[in-house]
């Protein structure tokens, strides 16, 4: 998360004859077992492709949307309500179960609580959920002190014209990748969004942190009816979401299993951070654990 505000309000216009953004990731696999991966807020399926691409190789099949909107300028973007993204989370699901009867849902950051609601309302066929840096509270080390007076900025006209700009560390503790990113966003400009594909959109618009808010009170008296297996993995020093927010989940959820696995050399994108390596070996674990407990799919 940033550490400024920004007035600035872009006027983005369509690039024309630029080439379009793919709709995600969908790779089909052997084994039966099918993974939904969902990126985060203002992210790319890009930040999942590690992930994708090696639970591929395994036998999975993938699907990682571009969820609503996240291949639009910023000023669409920035409109776009949460139940938008959720839908595009359905949608995948429904795709999914016409080759697959086992499916798994995992999402990193807001993507995370997309999975959880997935996993509420269709409680007797979602295998499990993997949550990764699950983020309902904006309360790590690196969010600017000036965040409690986001509740007021709410309820003015003002959080249509402010943006957070990306700052290091970008939730990534790699120093190399880390680079790479800083010399990404020093030079992204907003008025052009041909290129977010790579890193995603170099401004955050408040007004989808005001519609984080709300997914988050929507999930908040749900979560004691998510009963699917859960896994959450969390670093303990993440930028932008303390443990508390891993914390928050493991306790209210109802599942009979849950499991919690914290990180010690990561920051939020722990996709793509220092322990991916990490990450997809304790993924694969809880999904090969869980899928034997169920039907085979058909193919």
């Amino acid at each position: 998360m940033s550490v400024k505000f920004s007035f600035q309000l872009p006027k983005v216009q369509e690039q024309s004859g630029a080439n379009p953004m793919s709709p995600g990731i969908s790779m089909r696999g052997g084994n039966g077992v099918a993974v939904i991966l969902v990126h985060g807020l203002t992210g790319t399926p890009n930040e999942m492709g590690f992930l994708a691409n090696r639970l591929n190789t395994s036998g999975f099949s993938v699907l990682c949307p571009r969820l609503a909107n996240h291949d639009r300028p910023l000023q669409v973007l920035k409109n776009t309500p949460w139940q938008d993204f959720y839908e595009t989370v359905r949608q995948a699901y429904f795709k999914t179960r016409e080759y697959s009867d086992t499916i798994f849902v995992s999402g990193l950051s807001m993507g995370a609580l997309l999975g959880l609601l997935l996993a509420e309302e269709f409680s007797q066929s979602v295998a499990g959920v993997s949550c990764l840096s699950p983020t309902l509270f904006y309360d790590g080390w690196n969010c600017p002190w000036y965040r409690c007076f986001l509740p007021v900025v709410y309820w003015t006209r003002l959080h249509h014209f402010l943006y957070f700009e990306e700052s290091p560390p970008y939730g990534i503790k790699n120093e190399s990748l880390r680079r790479r990113v800083h010399d990404y966003f020093s030079k992204a400009d907003a008025k052009n969004h041909s290129d977010i594909d790579r890193y995603g959109y170099p401004l955050f618009p408040v007004s989808q942190l005001r519609q984080l808010e709300l997914l988050v009170k929507h999930l908040k008296p749900r979560l004691p009816k998510v009963t699917s297996p859960v896994q959450i993995i969390q670093a303990r020093e993440d930028d932008m979401t303390s443990v508390r927010n891993a914390e928050f989940i493991y306790n209210r959820v109802s599942s009979k299993d849950k499991e919690m696995v914290l990180l010690n050399d990561s920051y939020h994108i722990i996709t793509a951070d220092q322990e991916r390596g990490k990450v997809l070996d304790n993924m694969k674990n809880f999904f090969m654990r869980f899928s034997k407990q169920r039907e085979p799919a058909h193919v």
